[in-house]
């Protein structure tokens, strides 16, 4: 049986930018089983955002065809801050941040990687220990500052200034390749395009040091980018997490349903684990029957189910039905929270009240006339169920452990009603 060919499939999906040597990377993977490649992530933060997931699928990938993933935790690293796609220096962080940070963000790496045939390994393990005369005379003779000026994270930094510490990024970097490759058989690392620079630092400093016929390859991934031409990431909350305390399944699963028809094949590509015959197919469908949404809904199935397990979809799935069919009494208050986070909201107390009232004092209507007509025309719903009679007393503690009404106008317009 012949062996999968990871990097065509990589290639088909449009996840090379660049590489450092395609031709002994393959010959690499004809002749050896064992490449183990790693990709590094700072704490400079608690959770991972779907920017950030594009290079560990990658990385995931590699895994699924029998590889052997190493991610990094820069424990070390983050302590100071990657320039790269910065403009301004980054504020230093705590201890005791980044400390709680790593611990987050190695659960994350666990959930999505598993137990099997999988490492993490912190930075601070090996730079920790380094003090700076080994730093400068183990490793810093053999970077030449022009070309560190060059790189273009640091080019693009000159106008405005850029200190010693940021500067310095790219050493310690490469450092961290150096050490997995010594020390742990590691001959690949991967990561996004602006980080060309700190992989090649990487893999010289590999070869100075161990010769030059030492495997030690790097892959970047393509910077990605809307149909639109803006950055991929984004919703109009801002970052869509991984975390489910900060983007719940719910908004998680709403980000990747509501694609563009021009990007939704591209995300499959990158952010599932599909076949080749299955895209094509879920494609077909776009071109042919793009209102039907098939490759959106298989999308946010497949994403939401990798990164929030199954638990998470089957609740996304069901927010998303009760809304759409508006049987919201269904829902739980936490689920309610999730779905309506980002709905307008309202005020009311706990006292009984007439529905015309109640949609005034909310403000949900502008005025009493048109309160009434909206009620007898069956255009209000009250927590799910149609409500056409103007004398209807809503009871704010009837549902929803007297937390919340939920008022719909028309088929689509939620407003969420706090009971104080």
């Amino acid at each position: 049986m012949a062996k999968f060919d990871i990097l065509e499939d990589l290639k088909w999906r449009g996840a090379i930018n660049q590489e450092t040597d395609e031709e002994g990377l393959r010959k690499y993977l004809a002749e050896h089983d064992d490449l183990a490649l790693y990709c590094g992530t700072d704490p400079t933060g608690d959770s991972l955002h779907i920017g950030h997931l594009i290079p560990f699928m990658i990385l995931k990938r590699f895994q699924m065809a029998g590889y052997h993933p190493v991610i990094l935790i820069g424990g070390g690293t983050g302590a100071i801050g990657d320039p790269s796609g910065r403009k301004t220096e980054r504020t230093l962080q705590t201890a005791e941040q980044v400390k709680h940070n790593e611990e987050k963000l190695t659960a994350q790496m666990k959930k999505l990687f598993g137990t099997e045939n999988f490492e993490i390994r912190n930075n601070a393990e090996w730079l920790g220990k380094m003090n700076l005369l080994d730093f400068l005379c183990d490793y810093g003779k053999f970077f030449q500052v022009n070309n560190m000026i060059n790189k273009d994270v640091v080019a693009s930094r000159l106008e405005n200034g850029i200190s010693f510490t940021e500067f310095s990024y790219q050493i310690l970097q490469a450092i961290d390749f150096y050490h997995l490759n010594k020390d742990n058989g590691v001959q690949m690392q991967i990561g996004g395009s602006d980080q060309w620079g700190n992989i090649t630092a990487g893999i010289d400093l590999i070869h100075k040091l161990e010769g030059s016929d030492r495997p030690a390859f790097g892959l970047t991934i393509p910077l990605m980018l809307k149909a639109d031409g803006t950055k991929f990431g984004k919703s109009a909350g801002g970052a869509v997490w991984l975390d489910p305390e900060k983007t719940s399944p719910y908004e998680f699963y709403q980000f990747w349903i509501n694609q563009d028809d021009r990007d939704v094949v591209k995300y499959l590509k990158y952010f599932t684990f599909l076949s080749r015959e299955e895209i094509e197919d879920l494609a077909e469908k776009t071109e042919k029957e793009p209102w039907k949404r098939a490759a959106q809904k298989r999308l946010a199935e497949e994403v939401t189910k990798f990164v929030h397990g199954e638990e998470g979809l089957k609740e996304a799935q069901m927010i998303t039905e009760a809304l759409f069919s508006g049987n919201v009494k269904s829902l739980s208050v936490p689920q309610i929270e999730q779905a309506l986070k980002n709905a307008p909201s309202a005020e009311a107390t706990h006292e009984a009240k007439n529905i015309v009232e109640f949609l005034v004092e909310t403000k949900i209507e502008p005025s009493k006339r048109q309160a009434r007509e909206d009620v007898k025309n069956g255009a209000i719903y009250v927590n799910g169920e149609r409500q056409d009679d103007i004398d209807f007393i809503i009871e704010p503690d009837s549902d929803f452990d007297g937390k919340y009404v939920i008022i719909r106008k028309g088929k689509r317009k939620y407003t969420l009603v706090k009971i104080k």
